[in-house]
């Protein structure tokens, strides 16, 4: 990268940050997090309606008529796909045990687990690292911005929503050319998720008073765990930490 870009890459992060920080200031009253929950919910309500008349059915009829083992090679194959970007973030967020873990698990999933349908990788001791450029920002020392649900895809923050297009690009199901295979894998790839997850839906409509804060907590704080911001860096996101629970056995 030319000096140039390097440059024109840093203003255009230090002028987002500044503009995630002034949206932290948004609406008064309720979670700080999450000044846009009057949208959100409406957002929210949408993509539920969505989920309830088309992805859940699919998703049942796929878990019913296709095999376990044929399942665990479709998110396998797609696991091993998400590696590549991941490998790619590591290295951006300078982790090298992260790194090298990511680009062993591609070579040898590719290769000996037959294109990624056998995750070789797990059984030799090289765990997947999850990373995308959401993170990556966050790493860097962007601030999450506030909380953001995003029609059909679901819940996001300002800073992961710009993150979107660089994520696409580095995801090679995009970047494949034949359009009617790339929509193929696009939409195997999400029917597989939502099967994957079909269960911890029905615990989370049993267990939780208001599903929408219920997972959007989980979201906010899984995320920022995932960033794995340095310890010698300030914290840019303490006003979005999740208040602390009080402890059960005292």
């Amino acid at each position: 990268m030319s000096l140039l870009a390097r440059r024109v890459a840093l203003v255009l992060l230090l002028g987002l940050q500044a503009l995630l920080l002034g949206c932290a200031t948004v609406g008064a009253g309720g979670d700080s997090r999450d000044p846009w929950e009057g949208y959100n919910r409406k957002v929210w309500r949408f993509n539920e309606a969505v989920d309830q008349a088309v992805l859940q059915p699919v998703a049942r009829g796929y878990q019913a008529a296709v095999p376990g083992p044929v399942r665990v090679g479709v998110g396998n194959f797609f696991g091993n796909i998400s590696d590549v970007w991941s490998f790619v973030n590591n290295a951006l967020q300078l982790k090298p045990r992260e790194s090298i873990h990511s680009l062993a698990r591609v070579g040898i999933n590719t290769t000996v687990g037959l294109l990624g349908l056998i995750d070789v990788a797990s059984n030799v001791d090289l765990p997947r690292h999850r990373q995308d450029f959401g993170q990556t920002l966050g790493v860097w020392g962007l601030p999450s911005g506030p909380y953001l649900v995003l029609p059909l895809l679901g819940p996001s923050t300002v800073r992961d929503t710009v993150a979107l297009p660089v994520d696409r690009q580095g995801d090679l199901v995009s970047r494949v050319q034949d359009s009617p295979a790339r929509l193929g894998l696009t939409g195997l790839r999400v029917v597989d998720l939502r099967a994957d997850v079909l269960q911890a839906g029905q615990v989370i409509e049993g267990a939780a008073l208001d599903k929408y804060t219920f997972v959007r907590d989980a979201y906010m704080q899984r995320r920022r765990g995932a960033a794995d911001l340095p310890k010698t860096r300030p914290e840019p996101e303490e006003r979005f930490d999740l208040p602390e629970q009080p402890d059960p056995s005292r």
